[in-house]
C-alpha cells in the first residue's frame, strides 16, 4: 500500500492525483459500471458485484442503477439495505449503514471534503471524514449527508435536506441544512 492511501484510510490530507489511487477509483467506475447494466432479475450476479465493490455487505442488501462511488471498499451496509436509483457514495473516508436502512432516489453521501483555506485547496489535496448511519435510518429523495456527519438509529432525513450536523436517533431533520423537525414517537 502506498504512502497516500495509507494517508486516506488514516482519514489525513491526501493526493488523489496518486497513481494508485486514481486506478482504485478507476476500478471502483469499472464495477458500477457493470453493476448498473446488469439486469434486476440477475440477482446473484448483482449480490456478487455489490460484494466485489463495498467493502462489507450484510444480507439482503439492494442498491438500484444507476450508482456510483469512488472507491467502494470505505462502503459498509447492514442487512436489509436499500438504495434507490442515482445514489452517489464519495467514500475517501468511510461510510457504514447499520441494518434496515432505505435511501430515497438521488441521495448522496459524502465522506471527502477539500482544506478550507484556499491556498491549501489549491494543492489538490483532500480528506476523508466517516459518515455513520444507525440502524432503522430512511434518508429521503435527494438528500445529501456531508462529510463527518453521523445519523442516530431510527432516525428520519426528509427529502432534499442538506445534513451538516449529527441527527440524533428517533428524529425527522428536514431543510437546508436540516434541523430537528419533530420527534419520532413509538408505534
Amino acid at each position: 500500500m502506498g504512502r497516500e492511501k495509507e494517508r486516506m484510510l488514516a482519514g489525513e490530507a491526501y493526493d488523489p492525483s496518486d497513481p494508485e489511487l486514481r486506478r482504485e477509483r478507476e476500478r471502483a467506475r469499472d464495477r458500477c459500471r457493470r453493476y448498473n447494466e446488469t439486469a434486476q432479475t440477475e440477482t446473484d450476479r448483482r449480490d456478487r458485484l455489490l460484494r466485489e465493490l463495498f467493502g462489507a455487505v450484510g444480507d439482503d442488501a439492494a442498491v438500484l442503477p444507476s450508482f456510483h462511488c469512488d472507491y467502494g471498499y470505505n462502503v459498509g451496509v447492514g442487512d436489509e439495505f436499500f438504495a434507490n436509483y442515482g445514489c452517489v457514495f464519495l467514500d475517501a473516508g468511510p461510510i457504514a449503514f447499520g441494518d434496515n436502512c432505505m435511501l430515497g432516489p438521488g441521495v448522496h453521501v459524502y465522506a471527502v471534503t477539500h482544506p478550507l483555506n484556499p491556498e491549501e485547496r489549491a494543492t489538490g489535496l483532500e480528506f476523508g471524514d466517516p459518515v455513520t448511519v444507525g440502524d432503522d435510518v430512511w434518508v429521503g429523495g435527494q438528500a445529501v449527508v456531508t462529510p463527518g456527519v453521523e445519523i442516530g438509529d431510527g432516525a428520519v432525513v426528509a427529502a432534499g435536506a442538506v445534513v451538516v450536523d449529527d441527527v440524533p436517533a428517533r428524529t425527522v431533520v428536514g431543510g437546508n441544512p436540516a434541523e430537528v423537525i419533530r420527534e419520532v414517537g413509538e408505534n
